[in-house]
């Protein structure tokens, strides 16, 4: 009898159980999307005309990726952006490659836009500091921050480890800051998410020269045959 009565209670360890297995199984499940969400670019894959997109940088410095909305064209960009500053490049990557850290800028129309768009998928929601570092950079890489001021939760620059031990630097710009703000720098590579003015497209090239640096532009032709549309029309030979 003795025997089947401490068979049958069970110790306050073992009540325990259940909740503990619980409490074990959520956390694990919340570091595993903490991971996710931290390394995104590990996972990026890049369907056939992103990947010719990128690899057309192996031979040219200036490309455009030229489509309609929600088509991955900003996703690209902000992937080349991230592969090239921390200079971690995978396995299928065909484009150009540095062996050494960069220093990229990024820009759009206004701040707003540029925080909106390439902040947020490069170092993750603006508006929440607590989720920098779960955009494309990732967050092991991200090292510090500077603001902008006058804008809400947009961001200056960032510095990111690159894989030699170096630091890359990554500035963030808009078009309506005027040609001047766009002078100065020496860069290698400048992206411009949404389609600039030709003076702006023109300085932000200028900046790549010393370095044979590269640009690349991501946009919807919204502004039909601009100058900056016929340039690279022109140049491909589609006239």
């Amino acid at each position: 009898m003795s025997s089947l009565i401490s068979a049958s209670v069970s110790s306050p360890a073992s009540l325990n159980s259940p909740l503990e297995a619980k409490a074990e199984l959520a956390k694990l499940l919340a570091e595993k999307q903490r991971r996710r969400d931290t390394t995104k670019l590990q996972r990026y894959r890049p369907y056939a005309k992103q990947r010719e997109f990128h690899a057309a940088g192996a031979v040219h410095r200036e490309r455009l990726f030229m489509a309609g909305n929600q088509l991955g064209k900003t996703y690209s960009g902000a992937a080349e952006a991230a592969i090239h500053l921390t200079g971690d490049y995978p396995v299928w990557w065909q484009g150009r490659r540095f062996d050494r850290p960069v220093r990229f800028w990024a820009g759009s129309e206004t701040n707003e836009v540029t925080r909106d768009g390439a902040q947020r998928l490069l170092v993750g929601e603006p508006k929440d500091e607590a989720q920098w570092g779960t955009g494309l950079i990732p967050k092991a890489s991200l090292l510090d921050w500077t603001r902008r001021q006058g804008v809400p939760d947009a961001l200056d620059g960032v510095m990111v480890r690159h894989t030699t031990g170096g630091i890359s630097i990554l500035g963030f710009k808009s078009y309506d800051m005027g040609r001047t703000k766009w002078q100065g720098e020496t860069l290698d590579g400048v992206w411009f998410d949404e389609e600039p003015p030709s003076d702006i497209y023109f300085e932000g090239l200028t900046r790549t020269n010393a370095t044979n640096g590269m640009v690349y532009l991501t946009f919807t032709p919204l502004k039909g045959m601009s100058d900056v549309v016929h340039q690279f029309i022109q140049d491909c030979g589609l006239e």
